[in-house]
């Protein structure tokens, strides 16, 4: 009897032995990004800020959001882009049927000079830095979309990018997010503390050997766009 005993406990011990080895599973990442691009006459700028900012904040105050940010591009009043994080894709969906979704798109549509952009993506690699934004911050969004020839990969290369780039004196955040439904298509989201830094990562060498190897796997030019912050 004892000694079934002890075989019973050593089976137990090497049971709990082998789940404290195993490494733990990693959850998936359920996070979902979103940019929507949003373009009104210059005239009805403010008109559309002050909707948008309305927007921002309700939103903000859901539960599942992670971050909601609103930027216009520089020097094209009514131009902006909205920037959304999501828990996971469930929430996003509940999002879109909210008061405050329906009431931005009805209020915005007799403003709006064309059809609302909004893309979803996946995080390839993202990359914030603690530390609040300055008002010289400048912040870029840029849509690249790559041919997926056999032998080229796109997202390594973008993933040197942001290792490369978060380095870079002055980055802020630097994140790849990767199209939900297109694998080809990317956006980098980037935030440089002023004009000085930004343009000495576009010069740096890490940069341009980039712009090199991009440049015949690229399915289109290089859509990139500068946008301040609205307060």
């Amino acid at each position: 009897m004892h000694d079934a005993r002890r075989f019973l406990l050593g089976l137990v011990l090497i049971g709990c032995a082998a789940m404290l080895a195993a490494p733990a599973a990693q959850a998936p990442d359920t996070t979902v990004y979103t940019v929507a691009y949003f373009e009104v006459a210059p005239s009805s700028a403010r008109t559309a800020v002050a909707l948008l900012k309305q927007y921002r904040e309700v939103s903000r105050a859901e539960d599942d959001i992670i971050s909601l940010d609103l930027f216009e591009q520089i020097d094209r009043p009514g131009h902006f882009v909205l920037i959304e994080t999501w828990r996971n894709q469930q929430a996003f969906d509940a999002h879109g049927t909210a008061a405050s979704a329906r009431t931005l798109a009805e209020k915005l549509q007799p403003l709006r000079i064309s059809p609302v952009d909004e893309r979803p993506y996946k995080a390839l690699t993202v990359v914030s830095k603690a530390g609040e934004p300055t008002r010289q911050a400048i912040y870029v969004v840029t849509h690249v979309d790559t041919i997926p020839a056999p032998g080229s990969n796109g997202p390594a290369l973008l993933r040197q990018l942001a290792d490369d780039s978060q380095r870079d004196e002055g980055n802020l955040r630097f994140d790849v997010w990767q199209h939900a439904m297109r694998a080809n298509h990317f956006t980098i989201v980037e935030a440089w503390r002023n004009r000085q830094a930004l343009d000495a990562h576009a010069a740096a060498a890490h940069t341009k050997q980039y712009r090199e190897m991009l440049q015949p796997l690229a399915g289109s030019p290089l859509d990139e766009r500068l946008y301040k912050a609205i307060e």
